[in-house]
């Protein structure tokens, strides 16, 4: 004997909402730099040998109630769990250099930082993209702005770092013509959204950037070969 059907009507699931509610769990609400020194430990399939330290830029909270590292990798702001490239790195944990212990979760006191701080800053929901927080750039962080292939490209410091109402974060970067005080800082109208002007950066730490800058052959070939091509 047959089983009966189900008097219930079948329902529809719109695949693409169910993504973008998902998406909108992990958007940034709330940053905290890191002034304790932690790194992000991670490692390279061509020297599986060895484990690299790169120190963490900031913390950030996520809609969802989880905290990341967060490091300049590439071309944007990233997490440093999503971190997972054969050929450029895999996250392996966390570091604290005063201790040497390594662990694989945001440090507990970082939640406890972010979630009061959002609760206090507690921001109205509008349609409208707003800026929400600024929050400084203290590693040196150096940003390759490349505009087109027909102009030369530009290596500028980062002076900060814009998170937005949407959960995007973009680097602060100085119109050198505009400035009128040193050092800048954040608030100068000096200031401008990456994007706003550049449509393709990569991002390094300092002493890469000096590299560059210095034109060392090594790392202009290597430049080349992660930037060049992908050029617009």
């Amino acid at each position: 004997m047959g089983a009966s059907l189900s008097p219930r009507s079948a329902q529809v699931i719109d695949l693409e909402t169910v993504r973008q509610r998902q998406q909108a769990q992990k958007c940034l609400t709330r940053l905290a730099p890191e002034l304790d020194g932690l790194e992000m430990v991670y490692q390279l399939d061509t020297d599986p040998e060895n484990y690299y330290g790169m120190p963490v830029l900031a913390w950030g909270l996520r809609e969802d109630g989880q905290v990341v590292g967060l490091i300049p990798w590439m071309e944007t702001l990233t997490p440093c769990h999503l971190l997972d490239s054969h050929e450029n790195g895999c996250f392996v944990g966390y570091r604290d250099p005063e201790t040497e212990e390594i662990f694989t979760e945001p440090p507990e006191h970082k939640w406890h930082e972010l979630t009061s701080a959002a609760d206090y800053f507690d921001y109205e929901v509008s349609q409208e993209i707003t800026l929400i927080q600024q929050i400084p750039d203290m590693l040196g962080t150096h940003a390759l702005c490349m505009d087109s292939t027909k102009t030369p490209w530009q290596m500028k410091p980062v002076y900060g770092w814009n998170l937005y109402s949407d959960g995007n974060v973009d680097a602060l970067l100085a119109d050198e013509d505009k400035a009128t005080m040193t050092p800048i800082l954040l608030g100068d109208n000096c200031l401008y959204s990456a994007r706003s002007r550049h449509p393709k950066l990569y991002f390094f730490q300092r002493h890469i950037a000096n590299r560059i800058l210095e034109e060392d052959p090594a790392t202009l070939e290597a430049l080349a070969l992660i930037a060049i091509p992908s050029a617009p």
